[in-house]
């Protein structure tokens, strides 16, 4: 399984999810770290401006710690409203036709 973190110019931050592993609050937490980083060294003046994260509703994306977690690295959640079909963008663009 892949995570992929973009903005409108492109790709920020890829992570292939190790075999036999599954993603869970304090995996989803490191890799928003990885990302901030990511983000600090490749995308001068985006922190400054802020980050806006929109992911679905899986128990790794809303639970306490990771929501505690996104607080403290200054970035924001939009929400995601819950009857919405599982579609982003990226189904568009990203992974083409």
């Amino acid at each position: 399984m892949e995570t992929v973190f973009w903005d409108r110019g492109g790709i920020i931050h890829l992570d292939w999810l190790p075999e036999k592993k599954t993603i869970n609050s304090d995996y989803y937490v490191e890799e928003l770290k990885e990302l901030r980083q990511v983000i600090k060294r490749g995308r001068r003046g985006k922190l400054t401006r802020g980050v806006l994260l929109h992911h679905d509703n899986a128990r790794a994306h809303v639970s306490s710690k990771t929501m505690a977690a996104i607080d403290d690295l200054g970035f924001e959640c939009l929400a995601h409203p819950p009857y919405s079909p599982d579609l982003a963008p990226s189904d568009y663009w990203l992974f083409g036709e």
